[in-house]
């Protein structure tokens, strides 16, 4: 496994995303902790949306930049049509086709068009720079999950995951 692959879907610097979510029901992932923005839930929807608009960017889907920061975040609507369970399937297939896109060494160095924030000019990257942005934003909000799994007391899974 490459180290961006590892950054992906491993354990390179914390649990990996499958032992992040491993173990939560339905109303654990969409429990709101006091005075947190966001449930686990509409962390992994965020998670799972810019996902799919950086797999589409790297497959030469010029796929728009949302107009607003709401945008990538699920309404209600949203999230009742599609289960916790769901939810995290299609993050997994998701991360695995960007985890399959960082072992193609041949196609890392291609540029691709990464449309931006309205009325700012197209960003032009390459599939490893857009990789390594789309491990660099799960990161970030992975971190944001693992917190709130320990707000909600369902931190450490059963899978393992880091307790300091």
């Amino acid at each position: 496994m490459t180290e961006l692959e590892q950054i992906l879907s491993g354990d390179g610097a914390a649990a990996p995303p499958s032992h992040i979510l491993d173990g939560l029901s339905q109303e654990i992932a969409h429990r709101l902790p006091e005075n947190a923005p966001h449930s686990i839930y509409e962390e992994l929807w965020h998670i799972v949306f810019w996902q799919q608009i950086s797999l589409d960017w790297i497959a030469e889907v010029e796929t728009p930049f949302p107009a607003s920061p709401r945008d990538g975040f699920p309404t209600v609507l949203d999230a009742e049509r599609e289960y916790w369970e769901q939810l995290v399937a299609r993050f997994l297939q998701g991360n695995a086709e960007a985890s399959a896109a960082a072992r193609e060494a041949s196609r890392l160095e291609k540029p691709v068009r990464c449309p931006s924030r309205p009325g700012e000019p197209v960003r032009v990257m390459t599939v490893r720079e857009q990789l390594e942005n789309l491990g660099a934003h799960n990161a970030y909000h992975f971190g944001r999950i693992v917190l709130l799994r320990q707000l909600l007391g369902a931190w450490p899974p059963r899978s393992g995951g880091y307790t300091w």
